[in-house]
């Protein structure tokens, strides 16, 4: 036969609490300005130079005398003219 079972008075435990967390996500956004700047430099060296240049003079000295008597180169033994090198239209 089938028998009812006995049931008692329930037994109450103390309240579990549990805790659901629920997140949300917010964007902030933070700017950083940023400049930059550039310096372009620009160097001269000046560079001297002192070209020098040489040059040679060669000076000629005449001095004229008049002499009296005999003249040297003509006469007996003196050396024949060539032709184009004679004396000149002014002696002979």
């Amino acid at each position: 036969m089938h028998c009812r079972p006995n049931v008692m008075a329930p037994i109450v435990h103390p309240t579990k609490c549990c805790v659901n967390h629920n997140y949300s996500e917010t964007i902030v956004p933070h700017i950083h300005p940023q400049h930059t700047t550039t310096v372009n430099n620009e160097f001269f060296k000046h560079q001297h130079y002192f070209p020098q240049t040489q040059s040679v003079e060669n000076q000629v000295s005449h001095q004229h005398f008049n002499v009296y008597g005999p003249t040297p180169g003509f006469g007996q033994g003196a050396p024949v003219p060539r032709p184009g090198f004679s004396p000149g239209p002014f002696f002979g």
